[in-house]
């Protein structure tokens, strides 16, 4: 079992920049793939970003703008988001798991990110 906690929405104007926290624990040492979802209300929840085995890939909403990394001495997952948009208003979900693909078994439980015009 996996345990994730985010950290780091809230509410920022346009052309701001958030980082997104996502601590783990429990059995994390077998973990391959880390990625970051979101969704917009009344919308699908999507990828949004992904690390898995060192390899990086991004939504096309978001290349340029958004990074995925990976802190390993503090089991820790970001997601630094630069050049917001109002359009990337969502609520935002780690996701990790075992296998080498996304999405893993195990879900945080979401942070708010709203950006105001």
């Amino acid at each position: 079992q996996v345990q994730l906690v985010e950290s780091g929405g809230g509410l920022v104007q346009a052309g701001g920049s958030l980082r997104l926290s996502c601590a783990a624990s429990g059995s994390i040492f077998s973990i391959n793939a880390m990625g970051w979802y979101r969704q917009a209300l009344g919308s699908q929840r999507e990828l949004v970003a992904s690390l898995i085995r060192g390899f990086t890939k991004y939504a096309d909403s978001v290349k340029g703008r958004f990074t995925i990394s990976m802190d390993n001495a503090k089991n820790t997952v970001f997601l630094q988001m630069n050049s917001l948009k109002p359009e990337d208003t969502a609520v935002y979900y780690c996701n990790v798991g075992y296998s080498m693909r996304v999405p893993g078994a195990y879900w945080g439980q979401g942070t708010q990110v709203t950006v105001s015009s």
